[in-house]
């Protein structure tokens, strides 16, 4: 079997969908794409070409080192995204080849179902109450919000008692919810340290990016202010990134994006570095079906995920959300917060091809907002 054929489809709100064609007929999808740089994703992918067509797609780890090792410049987020929805594609068709779920080919199911969360209240949160107990009446368990807006190097304590007030109500309204919050990487050091030990008291799931990744020295000192589980991980985008991480021993929870971390034959290596650590994986996925049936392939045979990010009503999905390119949607129902493992060939999602090249013909232009702070100087989103 050889591959003859790479279509990219940019389609609402703001992915990138790559077909993977071969002489035998068969195809695989993956979801190549950095939020807002989809474009220069696309470049990456078809720069790709030359390593891919006439290639055996069985061969995945020979192509991915290829793709990773060939080039004098290694890494960096849009070549590891276009590594990662190639990589994706490879093991869907290798799944449909051999009749079989992925997970199957990486050691086996080892769990009988997956919790999930969603997302709740937006970029700006508002509404927060009102939204957790809409989720819980639509059988989550669990739910992620973000803590604040832009923040200074040294801001007002008044947004720190903001961010309390929420949580405070979401208890309130919805009793009984695991809650995540996300600094979002707003939050710089000093106010995070504040951030993260004015939020203690609430017992919440986890604190994410607390700081950049490329600050994560600062994650020790923000360790010593909280017993909360921290995370970080969905700006990491190989193994050797990972790497010192784990070293430094401040992080409990990593959230490799498999769509970003070059693909489901990365984030498995990543994943069991972290076991090694005695570190938590939760998947990074605010994207589209591809890229969430990826994670849950890897998910289903990861005895240290404990929890996957999932996208359906997020903020983000103008236009286009994640059961509208499917050609059965059933495969993401959640009861009671979780989701039983799809038994699917490969990735074990069937897209709705009509419906991708329907929503091609009005691609997104999406791109990061623009954030200053109360000074006038941008502030991170």
């Amino acid at each position: 079997m050889k591959i003859t054929k790479l279509t990219l489809y940019k389609v609402q709100p703001r992915w990138l969908f790559l077909k993977m064609e071969t002489d035998e007929g068969l195809v695989g999808w993956g979801e190549p794409v950095i939020e807002g740089r989809a474009d220069a994703v696309r470049t990456a992918v078809t720069e790709f070409e030359n390593v891919l067509i006439g290639a055996d797609p069985m061969k995945a780890e020979d192509l991915w080192q290829q793709m990773y090792r060939c080039g004098f410049y290694r890494g960096g987020p849009e070549v590891m995204s276009a590594i990662a929805g190639i990589d994706q594609a490879l093991w869907d068709l290798k799944g449909k080849y051999l009749n079989t779920p992925v997970f199957n080919l990486l050691g086996g199911q080892c769990r009988d179902r997956l919790k999930v969360y969603r997302w709740i209240g937006g970029d700006r949160p508002s509404d927060i109450a009102a939204a957790a107990k809409e989720a819980q009446t639509q059988g989550y368990s669990a739910i992620k919000m973000n803590g604040t807006e832009e923040m200074h190097y040294i801001d007002s304590y008044d947004k720190i008692e903001a961010v309390c007030a929420r949580v405070a109500a979401i208890q309130e309204t919805a009793p009984g919810l695991d809650i995540a919050v996300d600094f979002h990487g707003r939050v710089h050091k000093t106010m995070a340290k504040v951030l993260a030990y004015a939020l203690r008291e609430f017992k919440l799931m986890f604190i994410e990016e607390p700081v950049l990744p490329q600050n994560n020295e600062a994650l020790r000192e923000i360790a010593k202010h909280t017993a909360t589980p921290i995370a970080t991980g969905e700006r990491m985008f190989s193994r050797w990134e990972f790497k010192n991480l784990f070293e430094d021993g401040y992080v409990d929870i990593i959230q490799p994006d498999l769509s970003h971390a070059g693909g489901i034959s990365e984030c498995k290596k990543i994943a069991a570095m972290a076991e090694a650590y005695d570190v938590a994986v939760a998947p990074h996925c605010p994207l589209g079906p591809i890229a969430l049936g990826a994670c849950i392939q890897l998910d289903a045979c990861t005895p240290n995920v404990f929890i996957q990010e999932q996208s359906l009503g997020i903020h983000y999905n103008q236009g286009g959300d994640l059961l509208d390119y499917l050609a059965d949607p059933s495969i993401y129902i959640y009861k009671d917060g979780y989701i039983e493992i799809p038994q699917g060939a490969g990735l074990g999602v069937e897209i709705n091809e009509a419906a991708v090249k329907r929503a091609a013909e009005i691609p997104h232009n999406w791109k990061n907002p623009l954030w200053r702070s109360f000074d006038g100087t941008v502030a991170e989103w």
